[in-house]
């Protein structure tokens, strides 16, 4: 007979997220598991900084410091805990865990695993070609120039850390979904080639990994939310938790008396975050987006079904960070009239001030960043702003000889010159993100008991499977008369990044708005609606079941959030924009959404 649902609350989106979440999520309701993700592409490569002035840390302390408010309750309820907080150095976080237990009288078992980290791999890995590249052409020869290489592990670890009694669990680099897809499979004896029930916990994983994304953080219809101006703990955006059924559907909900909502919208926008094509790879499975349906159950109730899945990749991906060298960036505001000419103006006096020529830089990037308006009612309303950021491996092209020449100009420049964000500032260094692959059966799993035994788990390979998914076909474009209004008031998106990629996803409320973006936004329509994608390659994904597109547009980031020299280098709005784009929309959709 089938097990009850397991319920899998998470407690954190990100590293840095609120630190009373965990109490709130263990205090608040009943769950049987808290989870958490504390690791990013970015986070990997701060927690190498940290780490380089003390070897013994490279962890999330955070979480550490969240486990002293909550270990105690945990026990008592029998709660599990799973995180990945454990990032460059799990071993040294378990142990931070284990102190605090002694010192507040308790003896959880703690376990932690390792075998993602493959820094000290990387010269045999590419000397054997078993580091494989994840974009064609790129190049992987030279191992001393990365400082972090961790591959994404799956969920068999945890579950055999379950197995073997642990209470506290704590992992360096697994998939986010990780975290929730092992307790769903230790708790329900799944196989590890059960791949339908596999692929949902995955997708319930995604949905919740994000934290208060999935309830109603950067949602796009955020005014429909009730009290979100309030100020008091019910106002307070609640965390996600996800039933987990035998069957791998699942129930996506939050704790009551708190803020937020949870409805098929902020959980398909989730779904959408971070995503390429329909099919999900990690290590456990694939999962196929393109299958599930989203539903509504009641009020903060929503019920995701349908998953399939198919046998993962025969490759891990492996996260990687390399120096990038140092950059400096400053802006100027350039107000009033003839703002292109100001503009030109100060980067030539700042060029005649700079010792350093613009050819001798590896990168420049210039930007005018129009802000102002005609007429303006404020100072701020007629201030445009001109940004220069510099890019080179020799810090001191970059460092305050750079910014102190803008400096210089400042009496012999424009018309009410001045300096937006402060004075000349020091040369930081960048990282760059370049993901690759590695032979899945080159990588274990090491399941470490403190104090106790080590069981290794070794990656399992399959052969190839896809299966055969019937997307319904585009349906006919709605007729009648139009009207000009923001597309806003019709789709909803959330974006993000991955890599040097961005992604944009789509997705409206009702039949007749599906019917209307599927036949006009095209890659030639979003390239004409959002000009700055229009000297990048683009990718269109379909999933009408949940009447929503993806696109992927390549490179838009450069190369990652720690290089990007963009205004939003997660691409965290680039939705927001699409939305505020003008088109025409047939007026019977916009009364449909008005009588929604």
């Amino acid at each position: 007979m089938p097990k009850e649902a397991i319920r899998i609350a998470n407690c954190s989106g990100f590293f840095g997220d609120r630190p009373s979440a965990a109490q709130e999520m263990v205090n608040g309701g009943p769950i049987d598991v808290l989870t958490g993700d504390w690791l990013a592409e970015l986070t990997m490569l701060i927690l190498s900084r940290i780490q380089n002035k003390n070897p013994q840390s490279g962890y999330a302390r955070t979480f550490v410091d969240q486990m002293s408010d909550v270990m105690n309750d945990c026990l008592e309820k029998e709660i599990k805990v799973i995180s990945n907080a454990g990032g460059l150095n799990p071993k040294a976080c378990a142990e931070a865990i284990q102190d605090i237990a002694q010192a507040q009288g308790l003896s959880p078992s703690i376990a932690y695993i390792d075998g993602d980290n493959l820094i000290g791999r990387l010269p045999e890995l590419i000397h054997s070609d078993n580091l494989l590249p994840f974009i064609k052409g790129q190049d992987l020869q030279n191992a001393e120039t990365y400082i972090t290489a961790n591959a994404y592990l799956g969920c068999w670890g945890i579950v055999q850390a379950l197995e073997d009694g642990a209470d506290i669990i704590i992992t360096g680099r697994v998939t986010d979904a990780a975290v929730v897809c092992g307790p769903a499979a230790w708790h329900h004896n799944w196989e590890k080639t059960d791949f339908d029930q596999l692929a949902g916990a995955v997708i319930a994983g995604h949905v919740i990994e994000c934290g208060t994304q999935a309830t109603g953080g950067n949602y796009s219809f955020f005014r429909e939310i009730k009290d979100r101006n309030a100020i008091g703990s019910t106002a307070r955006f609640g965390f996600p938790w996800a039933d987990i059924a035998a069957d791998g559907s699942c129930i996506i909900g939050k704790h009551e008396e708190t803020g937020g909502t949870v409805n098929t919208e902020t959980v398909i926008s989730q779904l959408l975050y971070e995503i390429g094509g329909p099919k999900y790879l990690g290590p456990d499975v694939t999962a196929r987006f393109d299958t599930v349906t989203v539903d509504n159950l009641e009020e903060n109730r929503v019920q995701i079904t349908g998953a399939k899945g198919e046998p993962p990749p025969n490759t891990l991906k492996v996260a990687m960070n390399k120096n990038g060298g140092f950059k400096n960036s400053f802006s100027v505001a350039l107000t009033g009239i003839d703002i292109e000419d100001k503009a030109e103006f100060a980067q030539a006096t700042f060029w005649d001030a700079c010792p350093t020529n613009p050819s001798d830089f590896d990168s420049v990037t210039s930007k005018i960043i129009r802000t102002d308006k005609s007429d303006p009612e404020t100072q701020e309303e007629a201030t445009a702003i001109w940004k220069l950021t510099v890019k080179d491996n020799d810090e001191r092209k970059v460092g305050r000889a750079f910014s102190d020449s803008m400096i210089h100009t400042v009496l012999a420049g424009i018309p009410g010159m001045y300096a937006i964000g402060g004075g000349p500032t020091k040369a930081t260094p960048f990282g760059i993100y370049q993901p690759a692959l590695i032979p899945a059966d080159l990588v274990a799993q090491n399941v470490h008991i403190l104090d106790g035994e080590t069981s290794i788990i070794d990656s399992e390979t399959y052969e190839t499977a896809t299966l055969t998914v019937e997307l319904e076909p585009t349906p006919v474009m709605p007729t009648g008369p139009s009207v000009e209004i923001p597309i806003g008031e019709i789709i909803g998106t959330r974006s993000g990044d991955k890599g040097g990629n961005a992604n944009l996803g789509i997705y409206v409320r009702n039949d007749d708005s599906w019917s209307w973006l599927d036949n006009t936004m095209t890659i030639e329509q979003l390239r004409k609606l959002l000009p700055e994608t229009q000297n990048f390659s683009i990718e269109r994904y379909r999933f009408p079941k949940i009447r929503a597109l993806n696109f992927v547009i390549h490179g838009l980031l450069e190369e990652g959030v720690a290089a990007s020299t963009r205004q939003d280098p997660q691409a965290k709005a680039l939705g927001e924009w699409l939305r505020a784009k003008v088109m025409p929309i047939p007026i019977s959709i916009r009364q449909a959404k008005k009588e929604k």
